[in-house]
């Protein structure tokens, strides 16, 4: 998996390519870990190239969504495959997080 980044003043935008599991969330989770990303408004990642998601690349995203929260950081999905987005609505976790069809639509939040 490749992780494209794009930051303006407010927001970082990172982009997922591939295939999100447990060799490659080890990736997700160091860019999620820097101290800077706190000083963000909005944390936005784009799906569009998103294949798979596995279990340990949810587990990421949910281990941050505190600190995110904590420290008034948005994380919006954006451009997410329907067999992607099919996977958070199982499991519950399009009631915790913010999932939004475009990059218009999640930079407007």
């Amino acid at each position: 998996m490749k992780i494209v980044q794009n930051a303006d003043a407010n927001n970082l935008t990172l982009g997922l390519d591939g295939e999100l599991d447990a060799s490659s969330s080890v990736l997700l989770d160091a860019e999620l870990t820097k101290p800077d990303i706190l000083r963000y408004q909005k944390v936005l990642i784009d799906c569009q190239k998103l294949n798979y998601i596995s279990s340990a690349g949810l587990g990421v995203f949910i281990s941050h969504l505190q600190r995110f929260q904590d420290a008034g950081v948005k994380l919006v999905f954006f451009n997410m495959q329907e067999k992607v987005h099919n996977v958070f609505e199982i499991l519950g976790l399009d009631s915790l997080m913010t999932i939004v069809p475009t990059e218009q639509e999640a930079a407007a939040l």
